[in-house]
């Protein structure tokens, strides 16, 4: 009897848990009901408070096509995130979601669905198999809807972090960001499968530095790189190479801000772009204007490498500090300019003409300083590898204390900006400030790192996931890890790179062979990237080349803007060791305080012993 009654008593208690779950879900979702024909009109009024932000200055297409359009604002003060999608022709709803590399499964979503008689807002999460569930914790908010001739807005806002372990933690750095729209009403969130609608994958950053615009001298002249009013191929991914000339006797001239130019109609398909100056060296660039990827591009256009402008699709004016600008011109500079544009076409779209580029902003003016760029992380060799079957595999390159005080004036540098860059097998990328063993500021992290989203952030960190063994190297398919540092007043130092000593590698292909059972190893008489390619890849091998990349001694490349080494001896330099990282700041559900932003750069000083 007693145990009936436990019985019973259990029961009671499900029965009024459940009720109690039920009628919690029934209340959030019809708090969340949008009704069509009461939605705002144009001249409604958005349901705001005085410290949400009255303007949503980043924007972006989602779609190919463009029918669908994202709007964002940040508030930092309240770690809130403000956003608004637009839909050109909605039916039955959408999808917008965010997951760690674009996956449609275990997914953080709001979906906005009707059941053929009223329409419902709510944050959900969908499963390893794609299918949606409302959340029990409903961190998005529904702010305004509005139909208008142009379409269907959607407003809405949700934390930064909610601490709900189903829900994205947005920081800086890349978001995969997933969308999907609904043809059909469905009777409830259940029914609803990622894998069953039409999606799509978009790349953005969310987050942006919270500073304000510095004004342009009053003498400032535009110059615009632009293509020749090409037709967009009918392909997937193009890049474009465009070689552009500076007008004759130009004088030095300081870049003070760019922005990107992009054809009206073509702002879903032009990802993104750079400019890059070509070698000072070079008397002549050959007039070329067609793929990147071509037999029939020069080989000269491969030292057309330094980096003068980047921007990606969704990226706003880039402008320097008022002390400073970036030279073009004048007998130190080339003449010679190559725009890159990479074209993202998956709807195979044919005849589209563009002629898209970069505006720069120039002045005759120069101010204090001149800006520089600095190349840092790994160098370009195969002596670096990532194993086969490799989810994160780390690599660390080093710009060593000995360089920075051997090329960096006494007073430091300041770091203002940086463009992080991997090739396919990329994952995350993380630049540190070491001084004394400890990281004291973190320079830029992106953890969730695309390849095909790269904009403008000193060990860099690079975190590889591979299918194939893969050596550092120029080509797409071959991997990179490189930081490139805006930074100003300008040095010599151009490069700031390492990689494992050679001569320890060879120790390690001798080892892995002998413990292989293999023939008497040929260290040193074939090259680096066929013995990587002869071995018996396993957890073991894999396991060793990573002990090795940690404890090795490495050959720092610390070079001048000639190519030259700065004097004194690079090789076999002692591994800098790391013996403090730096904690993750809370967040505010986490019991953390709102952080402060700051606007100021990075400084770093080479008297402090500083590596990066």
């Amino acid at each position: 009897m007693r145990l009936f009654n436990k019985d019973l008593r259990l029961q009671d208690v499900t029965l009024m848990y459940l009720t109690v779950l039920a009628t919690l879900v029934v209340i959030l979702v019809a708090s969340y009901q949008v009704d069509p024909a009461a939605s705002p009109s144009r001249g409604g009024s958005t349901p705001t408070s005085t410290s949400t932000p009255v303007q949503l200055p980043y924007h972006m297409p989602l779609d190919p096509r463009g029918h669908l359009q994202l709007s964002w604002n940040i508030s930092y003060p309240l770690q809130e995130l403000y956003l608004e999608v637009r839909c050109s022709e909605m039916k039955h709803g959408l999808v917008l979601g965010m997951s760690d590399r674009g996956e449609l499964t275990n997914a953080d979503l709001v979906v906005l669905w009707d059941d053929g008689h009223q329409s419902f807002f709510g944050d959900a999460w969908s499963d390893s198999q794609g299918h949606v569930s409302l959340d029990s914790q409903q961190d998005y908010q529904l702010m305004d809807t509005r139909q208008t001739p142009e379409g269907f807005s959607l407003l809405f806002k949700r934390p930064f972090s909610t601490c709900d372990p189903r829900d994205y933690i947005i920081e800086e750095g890349t978001v995969h960001l997933i969308y999907g729209v609904l043809d059909q009403p469905i009777r409830s969130l259940q029914q609803l499968n990622l894998s069953q609608i039409e999606t799509g994958v978009q790349r953005a950053l969310l987050l942006r530095p919270d500073t304000p615009s510095p004004s342009l001298p009053r003498d400032v002249q535009t110059l615009e790189v632009r293509t020749p009013d090409i037709t967009i191929p009918t392909q997937e991914t193009t890049y474009w190479c465009h070689i552009f000339q500076l007008p004759p006797n130009m004088p030095k001239n300081h870049i003070v801000m760019y922005e990107s130019v992009v054809t009206p109609g073509n702002e879903a398909i032009v990802h993104h772009m750079e400019v890059f100056e070509c070698s000072p060296e070079m008397s002549t660039v050959p007039q070329y204007s067609g793929s990147c990827d071509s037999k029939m591009k020069p080989a000269s256009l491969n030292y057309c490498r330094h980096v003068l402008a980047a921007w990606a699709m969704g990226a706003k004016s880039f402008y320097y500090p008022a002390d400073a600008g970036l030279p073009l011109g004048g007998p130190a500079s080339s003449r010679f300019l190559r725009l890159e544009v990479h074209y993202h076409n998956p709807l195979l779209i044919s005849g589209r003409k563009d002629n898209s580029g970069v505006r720069l902003y120039h002045t005759p003016s120069l101010r204090r300083y001149d800006a520089g760029i600095m190349e840092l992380g790994l160098v370009y060799t195969p002596v670096m590898a990532i194993p086969p079957r490799e989810q994160n595999f780390h690599l660390t390159g080093f710009c060593t204390s000995k360089c920075t005080q051997t090329a960096l004036p006494p007073g430091g540098i300041n770091i203002f900006a940086s463009q992080l860059h991997t090739h396919l097998a990329g994952r995350g990328v993380r630049t540190v400030l070491v001084r004394g063993g400890r990281e004291v500021k973190v320079v830029q992290e992106d953890k969730h790192f695309s390849t095909h989203y790269q904009v403008t952030p000193l060990g860099t960190y690079c975190m590889h996931q591979q299918t194939h063994t893969h050596t550092q190297s120029f080509g797409i398919m071959e991997e990179m890890c490189v930081n490139y540092v805006h930074y100003y007043p300008r040095t010599q130092l151009e490069l700031c790179k390492s990689n494992v000593d050679p001569g320890y590698l060879q120790k390690y292909f001798s080892f892995i062979n002998r413990f292989q059972g293999g023939d008497v190893c040929s260290c040193g008489q074939t090259s680096v990237t066929d013995q990587f390619s002869s071995l018996s890849w396993d957890s073991f091998s894999g396991e060793v080349l990573n002990s090795l990349y940690n404890t090795a001694p490495i050959s720092m490349a610390c070079n001048q803007s000639s190519a030259k080494l700065f004097p004194g001896d690079w090789e076999r330099q002692e591994l800098p060791v790391v013996t403090s990282q730096l904690q993750r700041p809370r967040y505010p559900c986490e019991g953390g305080k709102l952080p402060s932003q700051s606007s100021e750069p990075t400084v770093v000083q080479p008297d402090r012993g500083e590596e990066v």
